[in-house]
Protein backbone atom coordinates (compact mmCIF):
# COMPACT_ATOMS: atom_id res chain seq x y z
CA UNK A 1 0.00 0.00 0.00
CA UNK A 2 1.52 3.70 -1.04
CA UNK A 3 1.25 5.76 2.42
CA UNK A 4 -0.45 8.95 2.71
CA UNK A 5 1.08 11.25 5.24
CA UNK A 6 -1.83 13.46 7.32
CA UNK A 7 -1.13 16.87 9.20
CA UNK A 8 -4.55 17.63 11.28
CA UNK A 9 -5.47 20.68 12.83
CA UNK A 10 -3.27 23.40 11.04
CA UNK A 11 -3.58 26.37 13.22
CA UNK A 12 -4.71 29.58 11.53
CA UNK A 13 -1.35 30.94 10.23
CA UNK A 14 -0.29 34.27 11.95
CA UNK A 15 1.21 35.73 8.74
CA UNK A 16 5.32 34.46 9.97
CA UNK A 17 6.85 33.32 6.67
CA UNK A 18 6.89 29.78 8.49
CA UNK A 19 3.78 27.75 8.46
CA UNK A 20 3.40 25.60 11.57
CA UNK A 21 0.83 22.84 9.67
CA UNK A 22 3.44 22.95 6.44
CA UNK A 23 6.27 22.79 9.39
CA UNK A 24 4.75 19.66 10.51
CA UNK A 25 4.55 18.19 7.39
CA UNK A 26 7.87 18.35 6.90
CA UNK A 27 8.63 16.81 9.83
CA UNK A 28 6.27 14.05 9.94
CA UNK A 29 7.79 13.03 6.60
CA UNK A 30 11.37 13.46 7.90
CA UNK A 31 10.34 11.23 10.95
CA UNK A 32 9.20 8.64 8.00
CA UNK A 33 12.24 8.11 6.20
CA UNK A 34 11.49 11.34 3.66
CA UNK A 35 14.24 13.97 4.88
CA UNK A 36 13.58 17.12 3.55
CA UNK A 37 17.11 18.39 3.05
CA UNK A 38 19.92 16.46 1.45
CA UNK A 39 23.23 17.38 3.27
CA UNK A 40 25.70 15.47 5.09
CA UNK A 41 24.51 17.32 8.60
CA UNK A 42 21.82 14.50 10.33
CA UNK A 43 19.30 16.45 11.51
CA UNK A 44 15.39 16.04 12.44
CA UNK A 45 15.25 17.29 8.81
CA UNK A 46 17.99 16.62 7.09
CA UNK A 47 19.88 13.52 5.98
CA UNK A 48 22.51 12.73 2.91
CA UNK A 49 19.33 10.96 1.12
CA UNK A 50 17.38 14.35 1.52
CA UNK A 51 14.95 15.96 -0.84
CA UNK A 52 16.22 19.11 -1.66
CA UNK A 53 20.00 19.86 -2.12
CA UNK A 54 21.51 23.35 -1.91
CA UNK A 55 21.67 24.00 -5.54
CA UNK A 56 18.66 22.47 -6.59
CA UNK A 57 16.32 24.30 -9.33
CA UNK A 58 13.24 23.81 -7.17
CA UNK A 59 9.86 23.94 -9.39
CA UNK A 60 6.55 24.16 -7.43
CA UNK A 61 3.61 23.69 -9.69
CA UNK A 62 0.62 25.48 -8.03
CA UNK A 63 -3.40 25.66 -8.63
CA UNK A 64 -3.65 29.03 -9.84
CA UNK A 65 -6.02 28.77 -12.64
CA UNK A 66 -9.07 29.68 -10.19
CA UNK A 67 -9.26 32.84 -7.55
CA UNK A 68 -10.58 32.88 -4.10
CA UNK A 69 -10.36 29.20 -2.11
CA UNK A 70 -9.88 27.62 -5.96
CA UNK A 71 -6.14 28.35 -5.65
CA UNK A 72 -3.12 27.06 -3.96
CA UNK A 73 -2.91 28.28 -0.03
CA UNK A 74 -0.49 31.31 -0.46
CA UNK A 75 -0.19 30.86 3.31
CA UNK A 76 1.18 27.37 2.78
CA UNK A 77 3.57 28.39 -0.36
CA UNK A 78 5.16 31.06 1.95
CA UNK A 79 5.73 28.16 4.21
CA UNK A 80 7.03 25.70 1.68
CA UNK A 81 9.64 28.57 -0.28
CA UNK A 82 10.76 29.62 3.35
CA UNK A 83 11.99 25.89 4.69
CA UNK A 84 13.67 25.48 1.16
CA UNK A 85 15.71 28.87 1.70
CA UNK A 86 16.52 27.62 4.93
CA UNK A 87 18.49 24.63 3.60
CA UNK A 88 21.29 24.23 6.56
CA UNK A 89 24.02 24.40 3.86
CA UNK A 90 22.57 27.20 2.24
CA UNK A 91 20.23 27.85 -0.66
CA UNK A 92 21.81 28.13 -3.93
CA UNK A 93 19.47 27.43 -6.25
CA UNK A 94 16.60 28.61 -7.26
CA UNK A 95 12.91 27.98 -6.54
CA UNK A 96 10.35 28.18 -9.23
CA UNK A 97 6.49 28.99 -8.67
CA UNK A 98 4.42 27.51 -12.29
CA UNK A 99 1.18 27.19 -13.99
CA UNK A 100 -0.96 26.94 -16.87
CA UNK A 101 -4.45 28.47 -16.99
CA UNK A 102 -4.89 26.90 -20.39
CA UNK A 103 -6.21 30.96 -21.13
CA UNK A 104 -8.41 30.92 -18.66
CA UNK A 105 -5.85 32.58 -17.63
CA UNK A 106 -4.03 31.56 -14.72
CA UNK A 107 -3.12 34.57 -12.44
CA UNK A 108 -0.27 35.32 -10.55
CA UNK A 109 -1.47 38.75 -9.35
CA UNK A 110 -5.07 37.16 -7.73
CA UNK A 111 -6.99 39.92 -9.69
CA UNK A 112 -10.80 38.65 -11.53
CA UNK A 113 -10.81 39.83 -15.02
CA UNK A 114 -12.76 38.83 -18.08
CA UNK A 115 -16.64 38.55 -16.11
CA UNK A 116 -18.72 38.67 -18.63
CA UNK A 117 -17.23 35.42 -19.85
CA UNK A 118 -15.80 33.24 -17.13
CA UNK A 119 -17.41 30.63 -14.18
CA UNK A 120 -17.04 34.05 -11.68
CA UNK A 121 -20.00 36.20 -13.95
CA UNK A 122 -22.67 35.25 -10.99
CA UNK A 123 -20.44 37.66 -8.49
CA UNK A 124 -20.04 40.72 -9.54
CA UNK A 125 -18.72 42.00 -6.03
CA UNK A 126 -15.28 40.23 -6.77
CA UNK A 127 -14.92 42.49 -10.28
CA UNK A 128 -11.30 43.56 -10.18
CA UNK A 129 -10.58 42.55 -6.47
CA UNK A 130 -7.79 40.63 -5.42
CA UNK A 131 -9.18 37.59 -3.66
CA UNK A 132 -7.00 34.40 -3.23
CA UNK A 133 -6.63 31.56 -0.42
CA UNK A 134 -5.07 32.72 2.35
CA UNK A 135 -5.84 34.60 5.83
CA UNK A 136 -5.01 37.69 4.13
CA UNK A 137 -7.04 37.29 0.91
CA UNK A 138 -6.60 40.66 -0.86
CA UNK A 139 -3.01 40.54 -0.42
CA UNK A 140 -0.49 37.70 -0.83
CA UNK A 141 -0.79 36.34 -4.19
CA UNK A 142 2.01 34.49 -5.97
CA UNK A 143 3.38 37.83 -7.51
CA UNK A 144 3.87 39.35 -3.34
CA UNK A 145 5.42 36.09 -2.52
CA UNK A 146 7.80 36.89 -5.19
CA UNK A 147 7.59 40.60 -5.27
CA UNK A 148 7.77 41.76 -1.59
CA UNK A 149 8.21 38.51 0.60
CA UNK A 150 10.95 37.20 -1.07
CA UNK A 151 12.43 40.08 -2.67
CA UNK A 152 16.13 39.52 -3.52
CA UNK A 153 16.07 35.81 -2.32
CA UNK A 154 16.36 33.23 -5.35
CA UNK A 155 12.47 32.74 -5.73
CA UNK A 156 10.39 33.51 -9.44
CA UNK A 157 7.53 32.23 -10.97
CA UNK A 158 6.85 31.53 -14.35
CA UNK A 159 3.37 31.56 -16.33
CA UNK A 160 3.19 29.36 -19.18
CA UNK A 161 -0.19 30.81 -20.74
CA UNK A 162 1.73 32.96 -23.55
CA UNK A 163 2.94 30.10 -24.65
CA UNK A 164 0.59 27.20 -24.98
CA UNK A 165 0.56 27.00 -28.63
CA UNK A 166 4.39 27.68 -29.02
CA UNK A 167 5.86 24.01 -30.26
CA UNK A 168 9.69 23.70 -29.98
CA UNK A 169 11.95 21.03 -31.69
CA UNK A 170 14.29 18.89 -29.67
CA UNK A 171 17.75 20.93 -30.13
CA UNK A 172 16.35 24.20 -29.27
CA UNK A 173 17.05 25.39 -25.61
CA UNK A 174 15.93 29.11 -25.80
CA UNK A 175 12.64 29.51 -26.94
CA UNK A 176 9.77 29.34 -24.33
CA UNK A 177 7.13 26.68 -25.34
CA UNK A 178 5.99 22.94 -25.74
CA UNK A 179 7.42 20.06 -26.75
CA UNK A 180 4.95 17.44 -27.72
CA UNK A 181 5.13 13.38 -26.79
CA UNK A 182 3.33 12.09 -29.43
CA UNK A 183 2.02 13.08 -32.48
CA UNK A 184 -0.83 16.20 -33.33
CA UNK A 185 -4.39 14.93 -33.08
CA UNK A 186 -3.74 11.69 -31.22
CA UNK A 187 -3.61 10.83 -27.41
CA UNK A 188 0.18 12.62 -27.05
CA UNK A 189 0.98 15.02 -24.12
CA UNK A 190 3.38 17.85 -23.78
CA UNK A 191 5.51 19.25 -21.12
CA UNK A 192 6.93 22.71 -21.03
CA UNK A 193 10.55 24.30 -21.65
CA UNK A 194 11.55 27.34 -20.54
CA UNK A 195 14.18 29.72 -18.99
CA UNK A 196 13.92 31.31 -15.25
CA UNK A 197 14.46 34.63 -14.50
CA UNK A 198 18.03 33.64 -12.83
CA UNK A 199 18.60 31.77 -16.24
CA UNK A 200 18.37 28.28 -15.70
CA UNK A 201 16.71 26.34 -18.53
CA UNK A 202 14.43 23.91 -17.34
CA UNK A 203 13.14 21.42 -20.14
CA UNK A 204 10.75 19.48 -17.51
CA UNK A 205 11.32 15.83 -18.88
CA UNK A 206 14.67 15.87 -19.75
CA UNK A 207 16.16 18.36 -16.87
CA UNK A 208 17.80 21.33 -16.84
CA UNK A 209 20.05 22.10 -20.02
CA UNK A 210 23.19 23.92 -19.22
CA UNK A 211 24.60 24.74 -22.59
CA UNK A 212 26.10 21.12 -23.17
CA UNK A 213 23.86 18.71 -21.29
CA UNK A 214 21.13 17.95 -18.98
CA UNK A 215 21.86 18.09 -15.29
CA UNK A 216 19.71 16.14 -12.81
CA UNK A 217 19.62 19.31 -10.15
CA UNK A 218 16.03 19.25 -10.54
CA UNK A 219 13.38 18.89 -7.85
CA UNK A 220 9.65 19.03 -8.94
CA UNK A 221 6.99 19.43 -5.70
CA UNK A 222 3.21 19.49 -6.78
CA UNK A 223 1.27 21.73 -4.72
CA UNK A 224 -2.22 21.15 -5.39
CA UNK A 225 -5.26 22.05 -3.40
CA UNK A 226 -8.37 19.86 -3.10
CA UNK A 227 -11.84 20.62 -4.49
CA UNK A 228 -14.99 19.77 -6.16
CA UNK A 229 -15.40 19.65 -9.98
CA UNK A 230 -18.32 19.07 -12.25
CA UNK A 231 -18.62 15.99 -14.49
CA UNK A 232 -18.12 12.56 -13.33
CA UNK A 233 -14.41 13.68 -12.14
CA UNK A 234 -16.30 14.86 -9.15
CA UNK A 235 -13.05 16.28 -7.20
CA UNK A 236 -9.47 17.54 -8.69
CA UNK A 237 -6.24 17.32 -6.42
CA UNK A 238 -2.88 15.65 -7.02
CA UNK A 239 -3.78 13.58 -9.46
CA UNK A 240 -5.37 15.63 -12.14
CA UNK A 241 -2.78 19.03 -11.01
CA UNK A 242 -0.83 18.18 -14.18
CA UNK A 243 -3.55 19.29 -16.44
CA UNK A 244 -1.92 22.64 -15.69
CA UNK A 245 1.52 21.53 -16.86
CA UNK A 246 0.70 20.27 -20.47
CA UNK A 247 -0.69 22.60 -22.91
CA UNK A 248 -4.36 21.56 -24.24
CA UNK A 249 -3.47 23.41 -27.65
CA UNK A 250 -2.31 20.01 -28.75
CA UNK A 251 -5.66 18.93 -30.09
CA UNK A 252 -6.13 16.46 -27.72
CA UNK A 253 -8.50 18.85 -25.16
CA UNK A 254 -11.68 16.99 -25.77
CA UNK A 255 -10.93 13.65 -25.17
CA UNK A 256 -9.17 15.08 -21.77
CA UNK A 257 -12.62 16.46 -20.99
CA UNK A 258 -12.84 13.56 -19.70
CA UNK A 259 -13.12 10.21 -21.54
CA UNK A 260 -9.47 9.89 -21.55
CA UNK A 261 -8.91 11.59 -18.19
CA UNK A 262 -7.03 8.42 -16.28
CA UNK A 263 -4.81 7.57 -19.27
CA UNK A 264 -3.91 11.34 -20.28
CA UNK A 265 -3.03 11.67 -16.03
CA UNK A 266 -1.37 8.71 -16.49
CA UNK A 267 0.79 9.83 -19.37
CA UNK A 268 2.64 12.86 -18.04
CA UNK A 269 3.63 11.21 -14.68
CA UNK A 270 5.48 8.50 -16.77
CA UNK A 271 6.22 9.97 -19.83
CA UNK A 272 7.30 13.13 -18.61
CA UNK A 273 8.45 13.18 -14.90
CA UNK A 274 7.26 11.97 -11.14
CA UNK A 275 6.87 14.79 -8.85
CA UNK A 276 9.84 14.15 -5.58
CA UNK A 277 6.77 14.75 -4.03
CA UNK A 278 2.77 15.90 -3.55
CA UNK A 279 1.41 17.88 -1.23
CA UNK A 280 -2.79 18.86 -0.97
CA UNK A 281 -3.80 21.25 0.33
CA UNK A 282 -6.98 20.68 2.36
CA UNK A 283 -6.91 23.94 5.05
CA UNK A 284 -9.92 25.41 2.97
CA UNK A 285 -12.27 22.90 0.89
CA UNK A 286 -14.51 23.70 -2.05
CA UNK A 287 -16.83 20.70 -1.33
CA UNK A 288 -20.03 21.47 -3.65
CA UNK A 289 -21.67 23.30 -6.12
CA UNK A 290 -24.87 25.64 -6.22
CA UNK A 291 -27.39 27.60 -8.33
CA UNK A 292 -26.60 31.43 -8.38
CA UNK A 293 -28.72 33.42 -10.35
CA UNK A 294 -29.63 31.13 -12.46
CA UNK A 295 -26.02 30.00 -13.00
CA UNK A 296 -24.55 26.61 -12.30
CA UNK A 297 -21.46 26.89 -10.31
CA UNK A 298 -19.02 24.38 -9.58
CA UNK A 299 -16.86 24.13 -6.48
CA UNK A 300 -13.57 24.25 -8.26
CA UNK A 301 -13.99 28.24 -8.71
CA UNK A 302 -13.47 28.16 -4.76
CA UNK A 303 -16.88 30.35 -3.96
CA UNK A 304 -19.25 31.48 -2.77
CA UNK A 305 -18.15 30.81 0.91
CA UNK A 306 -21.13 29.03 1.37
CA UNK A 307 -19.82 25.99 -0.68
CA UNK A 308 -16.38 25.88 1.03
CA UNK A 309 -15.48 24.93 4.36
CA UNK A 310 -12.13 25.40 6.77
CA UNK A 311 -10.92 22.05 7.15
CA UNK A 312 -6.85 23.01 7.89
CA UNK A 313 -5.60 19.44 6.96
CA UNK A 314 -2.56 18.53 4.77
CA UNK A 315 -1.56 15.76 3.16
CA UNK A 316 1.74 14.37 1.31
CA UNK A 317 2.63 11.75 -0.12
CA UNK A 318 4.14 9.97 -3.60
CA UNK A 319 1.52 8.27 -4.86
CA UNK A 320 -1.25 10.49 -6.19
CA UNK A 321 -4.04 8.20 -6.41
CA UNK A 322 -3.98 7.33 -2.81
CA UNK A 323 -3.61 10.94 -1.80
CA UNK A 324 -6.51 11.25 -3.89
CA UNK A 325 -8.82 8.41 -2.84
CA UNK A 326 -7.94 9.49 0.86
CA UNK A 327 -8.96 13.01 0.23
CA UNK A 328 -12.14 12.17 -1.03
CA UNK A 329 -13.17 9.36 0.97
CA UNK A 330 -12.16 11.26 4.31
CA UNK A 331 -12.15 15.06 3.55
CA UNK A 332 -14.38 15.94 1.06
CA UNK A 333 -17.36 13.29 0.89
CA UNK A 334 -18.33 13.69 4.64
CA UNK A 335 -18.56 17.46 3.52
CA UNK A 336 -21.92 16.47 1.62
CA UNK A 337 -22.52 18.94 -0.72
CA UNK A 338 -24.94 18.75 -4.06
CA UNK A 339 -21.86 16.82 -5.91
CA UNK A 340 -21.38 14.78 -3.25
CA UNK A 341 -22.47 11.11 -4.52
CA UNK A 342 -19.47 12.34 -7.12
CA UNK A 343 -16.78 12.07 -4.02
CA UNK A 344 -17.56 8.65 -2.81
CA UNK A 345 -14.67 6.54 -4.70
CA UNK A 346 -15.91 3.08 -3.16
CA UNK A 347 -19.47 3.98 -4.67
CA UNK A 348 -19.06 6.12 -8.30
CA UNK A 349 -18.94 4.01 -11.65
CA UNK A 350 -18.92 6.80 -13.38
CA UNK A 351 -15.32 7.70 -12.03
CA UNK A 352 -14.05 4.49 -11.51
CA UNK A 353 -14.36 4.53 -15.71
CA UNK A 354 -12.60 7.67 -15.52
CA UNK A 355 -9.86 7.10 -13.19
Amino acid sequence: KSPVFRVDNCPIHDGQLRHIGLDSLLYLLSANGMKFYKTGKNSALSGPNGLIDKDDIVLLKVNAQWKCRGCTNTDMLRGLIHRILQHPDGFKGEVVVFENGQNRPASFDGIHCDMNNSEYKPFPELDGKIMVNAEQQDLLTIDYLVGTVFAGKPVSSFLLDPYLDTWIVKDDHTTNGYRRIGEPGTQCVSYPCFTTAKGNRIELKEGRWNGSAYAQNLKLIHCAVLKDHSGDIGMTGALKIVYGTLSMKDGTSAERHYVDLGSQCAKMWTQVRIPDLNILDCIWVSYGSTKVNGYDVSGCIGYPPSITSRQNILLAGLDPVAIDYHANKHILFPLGGENSKNHDPDNNPDRKSVV
